[in-house]
């Protein structure tokens, strides 16, 4: 085994480790359970990877982010490093195999989304599982005081059981002291070991705009603006019309949103990222696994709905540490549609209630089934189907979740899928008797590796090139091969999901407590009432009020944000006013004069010198003569 200097290097290409990555990774190789707190793009992702590639034995990642753990185990593969995911979008059979391959096949990192832990296959395989760490990312979301909780990651501490003597590592970009502390307790840390870099970002200035009109200003912004940036809204209708205008402006652009289908959605984020379109307009539903370092600005047209929420998206900018932009537009309304977003995101009990049936009959699960089940969801569909509002189904889908009856995932894009289910020996025997598949087999074979030992992502498309043959053909051999058993193919599938993570109950038996949504309701106003009061100071440095609210206190003035730099202005300002009342009284000095012939002698036009000359007559610094001249000498009455 390497060194965790020696594993960075062979595998990633790196000497030397980012600020609090090596620290992080000194803590979990010794041993003791540990809390990181790290910004946006501060390199998470290293401080478990490596130590799961310098300790023998498995890593298990439990993160509810399953586009990032598929982007992971592929970038993985791609450094040689056996990696594996099981989420809601696995069928049992790639679960089987993918949980017996940590066992037997020599796998490194295995990750899992959190609703998977209650799962009584997974807990008997793992016990069994030569695991080395447990890692915990978005680690914030096991808090109750967090601003996006989830119940499932409540029984992560019930592995700890299995494996007693090995570390936990928790990692968070976005967690207030009183989280901190949170997750260490409900994750059963041995001792408090909490880890963190200061969140500040000397390269990111922090500007808040008055608006009236914020299309106009985004414009305006942007074209004053250089490089490549995001802004973000809060509605997909709003991502349409402002990507609309900016190109009506001569600005390279495109939209985001999770109403796309995900074709578009990769091509969209692909060209922006390669530089092809300078400007992305998204909903919150871009944004998790950028790879992009030199994101210039990011604009907020749209109060976010927390501090945590705007930090992680306007940290989305500048990476590479160069100077970068993060800009939130301020109207007048958003303290009026504070308010309204309070009653939106929390409806009444009964209203909750009633989606929860609704949900169980447009899923057709019947009363007592479909615990530890996923589904295929469309919301739209359902709000369509069920004459409900959007916002108000999605909301009370968000609270039915935080209850822990359900787990909502973003949009999984699976890929097709095959796995060989002979040996090469006896698919030999069968290539040799069956001539017309022999040909389709060898370009499998050739295309893919790992195809023997668990299932392997395909692209028809691609296969249908390489054989100069219509993609329908590669379908059908895909088929007829696995009806014959020589395969298992698993067709691409790409949708959103609800799992039942208890059975679907009546409508009387289902409980939530008026208290804790009480609660989650006060919580959740604090966190938008704090992003208002950011978005409204005119008196207090930025970075340090969103410093402050993560724990920072003391740190210095930015100097940069748009309240420092008005602070800076008005105190250079009165500098300049005090130095030329110094001027003014060493000029007059030498006689009485006009104001027009001071303003001549000063080399300053009248309309400055009116103002500064009427507040020193006003304190008596100096006084007009009989002839209405200007002097020095205060003329004092008999």
């Amino acid at each position: 085994m390497y060194n965790h200097l020696e594993t960075l290097r062979n595998y990633w290409g790196f000497d030397t480790f980012r600020p609090l990555q090596e620290e992080i990774i000194t803590s979990v190789l010794s041993g003791k359970d540990t809390l990181g707190l790290m910004p946006t793009g501060g390199g998470k992702s290293l401080t478990f990877q490596v130590p799961a590639m310098t300790m023998p034995g498995l890593c298990v990642v439990i993160t509810p982010l399953i586009a990032l753990m598929q982007d992971q185990v592929a970038n993985l593969k791609k450094l040689g490093i056996k990696a594996i995911a099981i989420h809601s979008g696995c069928n049992r059979e790639e679960i089987d195999i993918a949980l017996n391959n940590c066992l037997y096949g020599g796998y490194r990192l295995l990750y899992i989304s959190p609703e998977r832990i209650a799962s009584e296959k997974f807990r008997i395989r793992f016990q069994e599982m030569p695991v080395n760490l447990i890692a915990v990312d978005e680690a914030h979301c096991i808090s109750q005081w967090g601003y996006d909780f989830r119940p499932s990651y409540l029984k992560i501490a019930e592995l700890r059981a299995f494996h007693p003597e090995v570390p936990v590592l928790a990692l968070s970009a976005t967690a207030t002291p009183v989280v901190t502390e949170d997750i260490q307790k409900k994750l059963l840390f041995r001792q408090p070991n909490l880890l963190k870099t200061s969140f500040r970002r000397e390269n990111l200035i922090y500007t808040v705009k008055k608006t009236e009109n914020r299309d106009r200003d985004v414009i305006d912004i942007i074209k004053k603006l250089k490089g490549s940036g995001i802004v973000y809204v809060r509605s997909r209708r709003k991502c349409v019309e402002i990507a609309k205008s900016l190109g009506k402006e001569g600005i390279s652009v495109a939209f985001y949103h999770a109403g796309l289908e995900h074709n578009v959605r990769s091509s969209v984020q692909q060209n922006w990222t390669v530089g092809k379109t300078r400007v992305i307009v998204a909903t919150n539903a871009f944004g998790m696994g950028i790879d992009k370092t030199d994101v210039r600005f990011v604009i907020h047209a749209d109060l976010p709905d927390s501090p945590e929420a705007y930090f992680q998206e306007a940290g989305r900018a500048g990476r590479d540490g160069q100077r970068s932009w993060a800009i939130l537009l301020n109207a007048p309304s958003d303290k009026n549609s504070v308010q309204q977003r309070i009653q939106v995101n929390f409806p009444d009990l009964e209203t909750i209630k009633r989606t929860y049936a609704a949900l169980g009959n447009y899923l057709q699960i019947p009363i007592g089934g479909g615990k530890g089940m996923a589904f295929d969801f469309n919301l739209y569909e359902f709000v369509r189907n069920y004459r409900i509002l959007i916002f108000t189904a999605y909301s009370s889908l968000k609270i039915l979740e935080t209850g822990g009856y359900i787990e909502l995932t973003e949009e999984i894009s699976n890929p097709s899928r095959i796995k060989f289910l002979l040996n090469r020996d006896d698919l030999y025997r069968f290539q040799v008797s069956n001539m017309q598949f022999d040909a389709f087999i060898k370009l499998l074979l050739r295309s893919y590796t790992g195809v023997f030992t668990e299932f392997t992502a395909i692209d028809e498309t691609m296969l249908a090139k390489k054989a100069n043959v219509n993609q329908d053909v590669v379908k059908q051999y895909l088929i007829k091969l696995s009806a014959l058993g020589i395969i298992s193919y698993i067709p691409q599938k790409r949708s959103p999901m609800v799992v039942y993570t208890e059975e679907r109950l009546d409508e009387k038996s289902l409980f939530i407590s008026k208290d804790i949504h009480q609660v989650r309701k006060t919580r959740y106003a604090e966190r938008v009432r704090a992003i208002l009061a950011y978005a409204e100071t005119e008196t207090r440095c930025r970075s340090q009020l969103l410093l402050e609210y993560f724990g920072e206190f003391g740190s210095p003035e930015c100097g940069k944000c748009d309240v420092c730099r008005a602070r800076n202005e008005a105190a250079e300002k009165k500098r300049d006013v005090a130095g030329m009342q110094e001027e003014i009284l060493t000029t007059l000095g030498s006689g009485a004069l006009s104001i027009e012939e001071l303003a001549v002698r000063l080399n300053v036009n009248r309309e400055t010198l009116t103002g500064i000359v009427q507040w020193m007559l006003d304190n008596e610094l100096i006084s007009v003569t009989e002839d209405r001249l200007l002097t020095g000498r205060i003329q004092r009455p008999d």
